[in-house]
């Protein structure tokens, strides 16, 4: 059992989050976006962190993105979880400082680097569309 196969401890799905956590069963990436500034919001919360406005869209995003950060996991946190595993943080094209924090799959672990282009790999557990992150080009 791999990182991106191992049973997680899922979040609580609320009308705040939907969007994000089930969006991945048609395939797409889905964030809030602020209808005054276009500022993405993550993670869904019910005001702009920018400029404080109640109007929040549910918007498409590309998937795209390049490694911010990351680690190589060597901890089996949990039984069952098989090590190593690359955590990392990744930075959406749509937006400088839009950041998310999931796994890379489906490459090995010596080829990841900071700068590589990913793309969302989702995988779906019970309810929940994780989002995953896999290279954009084939890199195995």
């Amino acid at each position: 059992m791999s990182a991106a196969s191992f049973e997680r401890i899922l979040p609580e799905i609320n009308e705040q989050n939907r969007h994000f956590w089930c969006g991945g069963e048609d395939g797409h990436l889905h964030m809030l976006r602020c209808d005054e500034c276009q500022h993405f919001v993550h993670p869904p919360m019910p005001i702009c962190t920018q400029c404080r406005s109640r109007a929040l869209t549910v918007q498409t995003l590309s998937g795209t993105g390049r490694v911010a950060s990351f680690t190589i996991n060597y901890q089996p946190w949990f039984p069952g979880l098989e090590v190593p595993y690359c955590v990392a943080i990744v930075e959406l094209d749509e937006q400088p400082g839009l950041r998310l924090t999931s796994n890379i799959v489906n490459c090995d672990l010596d080829a990841i680097q900071i700068g590589m282009p990913v793309r969302v790999h989702f995988e779906q557990q019970e309810d929940v569309w994780l989002p995953l992150f896999e290279p954009a080009q084939s890199v195995r």
